[in-house]
């Protein structure tokens, strides 16, 4: 398929389709460390700034692919759903939409918005499918499942008027089971910039990358080492975590901050997923309708659901279209030449936040962290009283 790109980001969307075999004919990001990204990617790509002022899509075009802002419908964010100035930008595609109704449209979010509203944010987005004659189907999937090391789960739905979406996305499932917490024999990811209200843990994996803090400061992940130590992945492991080849997002540096590069690493779709989505659309699988169950008309959406142009039902699926288990945290480690002990500063400070908490932590987390603060040549005395639950 002709392929267009909006909310591109640094194109992993565009990649994985581009695997499988689609080729892409228009890109639209606002950012300009975005943009420099895919101009050096995507040469000779047509490239528009601004969704607001795209007045058409090209002629040529079959497939639109949109993974957009979710800062108002992720969970961290403040909950104002379609109506928020950024994640609002969705009715400029239904806008393009509606002036020529592409074969099969790709969007892509954070599960948060299956209960924004209390599932009206999902709703109001299918609706509007329906209205313009599309069938649908969408589901959670785990990139961790995708041989990425990363747990990272995001939905996606494809709406079509050529085929039938659950032959693309419900039509897999390879459930692999999540190793358990082992200290002593695993590395864990956790976020260091958190520690009061949550902390992202991870076990033989990073948790979900995400786009830095509101002022632009970069947040990547921290690893907990069976041995003790403490590291903070660098951005090539990063590009990679997400299936990017290292360097991916070098020429954002000619735009912005060097920083700026986890950003948008963070709020990239993997390009695995979008290849196997790209191969489905290509060579659609069968759909089981035994997996069939009642779609509730109140409440959160569900995880899983499609709508055959009669009727909507959930579907009971889980989020392994493919179960390629990673090889693992240590494997991404040894091969990253920037991953650096988490300094003095960052311990000290997420240390800190852990006390004043109320979460539950893995036995022996804190005090393997408070053995780097030592090591790095800080004091438990800096710390205050109190210890974290």
């Amino acid at each position: 398929m002709n392929t267009a790109g909006l909310f591109a980001g640094i194109g992993g969307f565009e990649l994985g389709l581009q695997q499988a075999g689609h080729h892409a004919q228009l890109l639209c990001d606002v950012l300009p460390t975005a943009q420099a990204v895919l101009r050096a990617r995507f040469p000779a790509v047509e490239y528009h700034h601004d969704l607001t002022t795209l007045a058409d899509l090209p002629a040529s075009v079959e497939l639109l692919c949109a993974g957009f802002p979710c800062q108002d419908l992720s969970q961290a964010g403040r909950g104002a759903g379609l109506l928020g100035a950024r994640s609002g930008l969705i009715a400029e595609v239904f806008r393009l939409l509606a002036r020529r109704r592409v074969d099969t449209v790709l969007l892509e979010n954070v599960p948060f918005m299956l209960q924004l509203g209390g599932g009206n944010a999902m709703r109001a987005i299918v609706d509007a499918l329906e209205q313009q004659g599309y069938r649908w189907a969408y589901r959670v999937v785990d990139s961790w499942s995708f041989g990425l090391a990363q747990r990272r789960e995001r939905v996606f739905l494809v709406a079509s008027r050529v085929l039938d979406p659950a032959e693309v996305l419900l039509a897999d499932e390879q459930p692999i089971e999540r190793p358990a917490t082992s200290l002593a024999t695993l590395p864990h990811g956790f976020y260091w910039t958190e520690g009061l209200g949550g902390l992202g843990w991870a076990v033989d994996a990073v948790p979900t990358l995400k786009n830095g803090s509101s002022v632009g400061i970069a947040s990547p992940p921290a690893v907990l080492l069976p041995d003790g130590r403490l590291l903070r992945l660098g951005i090539r492991s990063g590009e990679q975590l997400q299936g990017f080849e290292a360097d991916w997002t070098l020429p954002a540096q000619a735009a912005g901050r060097p920083a700026a590069r986890w950003g948008l690493v963070g709020s990239a779709v993997s390009v695995p997923v979008a290849r196997w989505i790209g191969q489905r659309l290509a060579q659609p699988g069968r759909y089981d309708p035994a997996r069939d169950q009642p779609f509730p008309v109140t409440g959160r959406a569900p995880r899983a659901a499609r709508f055959d142009g009669r009727r909507r039902q959930a579907v009971q699926i889980g989020p392994d279209p493919l179960g390629r288990r990673p090889a693992g945290l240590l494997t991404v480690l040894a091969a990253d030449p920037d991953a650096e002990p988490l300094s003095l500063r960052a311990t000290r400070g997420f240390l800190s936040r852990t006390r004043r908490a109320r979460l539950r932590f893995a036995p022996g987390f804190i005090a393997a962290v408070e053995q780097h603060l030592l090591r790095m040549g800080g004091s438990l005395a800096d710390l205050g009283e109190g210890a974290p639950p």
